[in-house]
C-alpha cells in the first residue's frame, strides 16, 4: 500500500520528505540527500516502463496510473511516494484508488507565496506564474521532459482544485501547512511521527528529533545544495543555469513581492479554500 506525500509544487514536499526520510531511515535523525531516494515520485518512467511506449502521451500514462499502483504494491510492502499529480479521474482513469492507497500527508502553501517560488522555479514571470495556478496546468511538456531518465506528465489543475482533490476524504489524511512547519517544526514533526506509527514500526526519541529539526532546516538544506549534493535540481528555462531549489523559504513573503492587485485576484479565485485554511479572514 501507498503512503502518499502529495502536494501543488513548490509547497514545502521536499521539506517534509526530508523531514520523513531522516524519521524513518535513520537512527540518529541526521538528514542527507541520499536520504531521498527512500522516497520516490510517481508517476515516473521506471514505475511505468511496463505499461506505456509513448512517454509524451498524457493520454497512455493515465489510463496505466492504477495498474503501476498495483505492480508497485504485489510486494505487500507499504510504500511512501511523492506525487504532484492531483488526485483527479481523467477521462474515467483515476490516479488512485483505495485498493492502493493506505495514506494522505497533503502538504499545503499559501497560494500567494507560490507565486515567487513557481517564478523562479519554471524560470517565468509574475503574471505566467499567477496564470499557472488559476490554470488546469499539465507539468512536464517539451522535448527536454521526455529524454529526462524519470519524471512524467503531470495534470495539476488549479491550485483550488489539486488542494479539494486530496483532502475531499478526511479519512486517513493529514494535512501538513508549510507555514506551521516554519511556526513550529517540533509540534509537526510530533503530527508527523503519531500519524506514520499508525502504519509503520520505527523508533524515535528526544535526541533522534533534535537532530531532525536541526538538520532539515532551510538554511541547513539550502548549504548541502550550494555544496552539490541536491540531484533534484532544475535548469533555467533555455540555459545550462541551475535553478537554486531553496531559494527564499521562509523569507519569501507574498506582502513584500506580490503586487497588491494580484494578491486580491488570488484571494478571490481561491476565497472558499484560503478562509477553509486560515490564509484569510
Amino acid at each position: 500500500m501507498i503512503i502518499w506525500l502529495a502536494s501543488y509544487p513548490k509547497s514545502g514536499n521536499t521539506w517534509v520528505r526530508s523531514i520523513v526520510s531522516s524519521l524513518l531511515y535513520t537512527d540518529d535523525g541526521i538528514f542527507n540527500f541520499e536520504l531521498l531516494k527512500n522516497i520516490k515520485q510517481f508517476p515516473e518512467k521506471k514505475f511505468m516502463k511496463d505499461f506505456v511506449n509513448n512517454f509524451n502521451d498524457f493520454n497512455e500514462i493515465k489510463k496505466n496510473w492504477i495498474l503501476a499502483q498495483d505492480k508497485i504494491n504485489l510486494t505487500g510492502n507499504t510504500n511512501l511516494f511523492k506525487t504532484h499529480q492531483g488526485k483527479y479521474t481523467v477521462g474515467g482513469d483515476d490516479f488512485t484508488n483505495s485498493e492502493n492507497t493506505s495514506a494522505v500527508i497533503y502538504i499545503v502553501r499559501d497560494p500567494r507565496n507560490l507565486v515567487q517560488s513557481i517564478s523562479n522555479h519554471f524560470t517565468m514571470t509574475t503574471e505566467r506564474a499567477y496564470n499557472f495556478l488559476i490554470s488546469p496546468e499539465i507539468i512536464g511538456n517539451g522535448k527536454s521532459w521526455d529524454e529526462r531518465k524519470d519524471g512524467l506528465y503531470n495534470l495539476l489543475g488549479k491550485w483550488n482544485d489539486h488542494y479539494r482533490s486530496w483532502t475531499r476524504n478526511k479519512e486517513n489524511l493529514l494535512l501538513i501547512k508549510y507555514e506551521d512547519l516554519i511556526n513550529n517544526t517540533e509540534l509537526e514533526l510530533e503530527r508527523l511521527t503519531k500519524f506514520l506509527k499508525r502504519f509503520l514500526s520505527f523508533k524515535t526519541d528526544k535526541n533522534k528529533n533534535q537532530n531532525i529539526i536541526k538538520s532539515t532546516t532551510f538554511e541547513n538544506l539550502k548549504q548541502l545544495e550550494k555544496k552539490g549534493l541536491f540531484k533534484e535540481d532544475v535548469l533555467k528555462k533555455g540555459t545550462k543555469t541551475k535553478v537554486n531549489f531553496f531559494h527564499l523559504g521562509p523569507e519569501n513573503k507574498w506582502q513584500k513581492s506580490l503586487d497588491k492587485k494580484m494578491a486580491l485576484k488570488i484571494e478571490e479565485n481561491f476565497k472558499s479554500e484560503m478562509k477553509e485554511l486560515g490564509y484569510i479572514n
